[in-house]
């Protein structure tokens, strides 16, 4: 499969593709696994839709907050990949929003931010993240990531 690689060239369209994975194994989506994608740029939102579609999640994306809590209610996704810096309600309101809701309690939440200090982590796994990932990113380790988030999920005792 071709992969973007990266979202670098602001408002150009994503052209780089790589055929490689990361070493190890992968965690593919079961068929009809369902991701909302949160970010408020559009180039990351559509890399990050075309990545995951094309390992086959079935994609919602919002693009702030409160639009991610309503998509969240609405569309019962199995995970949630939640920008932190983002206007309305950020991603860690969002996250404790989630968690506070008897609905949403359980939804596996992966945080991605630009903010990569050990504070930064911190406050996202305490806000209720299973993962947190620093910007920039490689497409492929995320959706690593996300597969292993799942998998621990669909596999507590």
């Amino acid at each position: 499969m071709l992969y973007p690689l990266s979202y670098e060239g602001w408002g150009q369209p994503v052209t780089l593709l790589s055929l490689r994975r990361l070493p190890g194994p992968t965690m593919a989506a079961m068929p009809g696994t369902k991701v909302l994608v949160v970010d408020d740029d559009p180039v990351i939102l559509k890399l990050l839709r075309v990545n995951f579609e094309m390992e086959g999640y079935v994609v919602v994306s919002a693009s702030d907050g409160q639009q991610a809590l309503d998509m969240a209610r609405a569309e019962h996704p199995d995970v949630v990949l939640l920008d932190v810096m983002m206007p309305v309600m950020d991603g860690l309101d969002v996250s404790r929003a989630l968690r506070a809701d008897e609905a949403t309690r359980e939804l596996p939440i992966v945080l991605v931010s630009a903010k990569a200090q050990a504070s930064d982590l911190e406050r996202g796994m305490d806000a209720g993240a299973d993962d947190y990932i620093t910007k920039p990113f490689d497409p492929l380790e995320l959706l690593d990531r996300v597969g292993q988030v799942l998998h621990r999920v669909r596999n507590r005792p």
